[in-house]
């Protein structure tokens, strides 16, 4: 029996809701010399590389690209970076997934960064679903997409192999 899948976002949707997205964070930093942000993998950092890209073409600061890797079904935080945290010491730190579900990935990307003094750090999803467990909000999201809790989001990007596209199932 094949499973039913409804369209939510096609590729060029998804690249209008990235576009605003990255408006969005160049209006919040416009006087920034430097972003970071901070993807968290897979996804959230094919989505942050995306969003790092459209920045250098917009915004007359630099943004430079963080990759977070969570352990998300541990109880505790477990997480493999690659730069040193105290580099992010008073900087803006954008903190980047694919879909904000029960809020726990992105509660562990935030505490990343809870002994580092930063200027500001701010959440950035494709989807949030509104399902949080976690006192977690997200500053900029491309849909806000109300489900029921047994409802799936696919994200399917180009990175991994097929044509971007969100999926609600």
């Amino acid at each position: 029996m094949s499973e039913k899948k409804l369209l939510i976002l096609n590729q060029h949707q998804i690249e209008q809701k990235l576009d605003r997205i990255a408006y969005q964070i160049l209006e919040d930093n416009f006087d920034e010399q430097e972003i970071l942000i901070a993807g968290i993998l897979p996804r959230g950092n094919h989505i942050a590389q995306r969003l790092k890209t459209i920045l250098d073409g917009i915004a007359p600061f630099s943004s430079r690209l963080l990759s977070i890797e969570l352990e998300k079904q541990s109880s505790t935080l477990q997480a493999k970076i690659n730069f040193d945290v105290q580099e992010c010491s008073n900087k803006v730190v954008i903190l980047v997934d694919d879909v904000l579900n029960s809020g726990k990935t992105l509660a562990y990307g935030l505490a990343v960064f809870l002994d580092v003094p930063l200027k500001k750090l701010r959440t950035a999803v494709l989807i949030d679903r509104n399902h949080k467990s976690f006192p977690v909000t997200t500053d900029f999201a491309g849909v806000a997409l109300s489900t029921v809790i047994k409802e799936h989001v696919d994200v399917v990007l180009d990175e991994d192999g097929q044509e971007d596209a969100v999926y609600l199932r």
